[in-house]
């Protein structure tokens, strides 16, 4: 009879390696209400007044757009313009 069978199980790179993308990051609406967080994974978290992740899931930019996919089902999109990002009939800025 032989060993035991060995598996080893590794990630995607993609989860592995974080973009670089130059949108990643804090967008915040001017009264600081709506908090989208852009993670380098591919993954947003979205915060609204106290509430902390309100929505999350995951998204993609192509160019200066924007596609969301929310963990819930839902989808939306947005653009970015001249360095701010137009979304939902919000605008929101860049937080450093």
């Amino acid at each position: 009879m032989e060993g035991p069978i060995r598996m080893t199980v590794t990630r995607a790179a993609s989860a592995q390696t974080p973009q670089s993308h130059p949108y990643v990051g804090m967008w915040v609406t001017e009264d600081g209400h709506v908090r989208h967080n852009l993670l380098p994974n591919g993954r947003y978290d979205e915060a609204r007044g106290s509430r902390e992740s309100a929505y999350r899931g995951r998204y993609r930019v192509t160019g200066d757009h924007i596609d969301y996919w929310d963990d819930t089902g839902f989808t939306a999109d947005g653009t970015f313009i001249d360095g701010v990002l137009h979304h939902g009939g919000m605008v929101l800025y860049r937080r450093e």
